[in-house]
C-alpha cells in the first residue's frame, strides 16, 4: 500500500531576483539547483516542489492555485490586486526585505528627462507615461487628480523617455541606470519589498500551513542574520564592565562562567560593519580569546 507524499508547490521569481532568493534560501538552509534549460530547480527538500515564475505573474498563478506559495514584490501583488478587483486573493505571510542588489526595499520612482521642464507630478497633466506597472501608475495620478496617458512597457523603460513618452515610471534600487540614461527623480510612487504570499486555500491544509510558516521562520531568521556577525571571548571579572560597555548587542551579552572563577566568556552578536573598529578596543580593554564567527540565521 502506498501514500500519497505531501508536496508544497512553490513559485521562485525567475529573472532579476532569483539568484538573491536561491541564496537567502541557501542561508536559510534549503539548497535550489536552477539549470539554464529548466523551469522547474531541484531542492533539497522532497516536501517542496520548484517552479520558476516572473515575478510580475506570481500572485495571479498563486491565487489561481497553481502554486501554493511563491515569492514576490509588494508591487506585482498590488497590480494583481487592482486587475483582478480584490484585496484577498493571495495572503501575504512574511515580508522579507531584499532585492538583487542588496538587503533593502526598492522604489518604483516617477522620472524625467534631465532637461525637461517638469518638477512635480502635476506638470504632467496630459502627459504620456510609460511603465510595466501600469494600474499602480493610474492609481497614483488619479489620487492626486491629474491626468495622465499611461502605456504599458515591455522593457528598456529607460530609453522611452523624451521621444516616446514624456515620463516613466521605473523600479530602481541605487538609481544608476536611472542617470546613465539622463534621467531626473521628481517623486517615488511606491516602495516595495518582497513577500512570500500564499493560496488561500492551501493555508486551510494543516500541513501546508505548517510548512510554510517553517519556511517563513526560517527565510526571516536569514535576513535578520544578514549582515552580523557573532562575537566570542574571555574576560577577567574585574574588567568585565570595561568590556561590556564596548558591546552592542541585539539583547544582552551572555555572561558565562569558565573553569578559572575570575575568568568569564562573553558571548554576543554585532553588526560586522562594526568589528574592525571594535576588536582593536576590545583587546585593549583586555579581553582574550577573542574568536568573529559567521552567522547564518537569528529567530527573533
Amino acid at each position: 500500500m502506498t501514500t500519497e507524499r505531501n508536496t508544497l508547490k512553490l513559485g521562485i521569481p525567475k529573472g532579476s531576483l532569483q539568484d538573491a532568493t536561491v541564496q537567502l534560501f541557501a542561508r536559510a538552509g534549503f539548497n535550489i539547483y536552477a539549470s539554464a534549460r529548466s523551469y522547474f530547480p531541484a531542492i533539497d527538500d522532497p516536501e517542496i516542489d520548484c517552479m520558476l515564475i516572473r515575478a510580475q505573474e506570481m500572485a495571479r498563478y498563486v491565487a489561481d492555485g497553481v502554486l501554493d506559495a511563491g515569492l514576490t514584490g509588494q508591487d506585482w501583488i498590488a497590480e494583481h490586486a487592482a486587475a483582478s478587483n480584490t484585496s484577498d486573493a493571495v495572503v501575504p505571510l512574511a515580508d522579507l526585505v531584499y532585492a538583487k542588489q542588496s538587503f533593502g526595499k526598492v522604489r518604483w520612482v516617477l522620472a524625467v528627462p534631465e532637461e525637461s521642464h517638469y518638477q512635480s507630478p502635476r506638470d504632467l497633466e496630459g502627459a504620456t507615461i510609460a511603465t510595466e506597472l501600469v494600474r499602480a501608475t493610474q492609481a497614483y495620478f488619479e489620487q492626486r487628480g491629474v491626468r495622465v496617458n499611461v502605456e504599458f512597457s515591455w522593457g528598456a523603460t529607460e530609453v522611452k523617455a523624451p521621444r516616446l513618452a514624456d515620463a516613466i515610471v521605473e523600479v530602481t534600487e541605487t538609481g544608476s541606470s536611472l542617470r546613465a540614461n539622463r534621467l531626473r527623480v521628481i517623486d517615488t510612487v511606491l516602495e516595495s519589498n518582497t513577500q512570500l504570499i500564499a493560496n488561500a486555500a492551501a493555508l486551510k491544509e494543516d500541513w501546508k500551513r505548517t510548512k510554510l510558516e517553517n519556511i517563513a521562520l526560517l527565510l526571516k531568521a536569514a535576513i535578520e542574520a544578514q549582515g552580523r556577525v557573532g562575537i566570542m571571548l574571555n574576560a577577567r571579572r574585574e574588567d568585565l564592565d570595561a568590556v561590556l560597555a564596548l558591546l552592542p548587542a541585539l539583547q544582552r551579552p551572555t555572561i558565562s562562567p569558565l573553569s578559572d572563577t575570575d575568568w568569564v566568556a562573553v558571548n554576543t552578536i554585532i553588526e560586522e560593519r562594526t568589528v574592525r573598529d571594535l576588536i582593536p578596543r576590545l583587546k585593549a580593554a583586555r579581553a582574550q580569546g577573542i574568536v568573529e564567527y559567521p552567522l547564518n540565521k537569528i529567530v527573533m
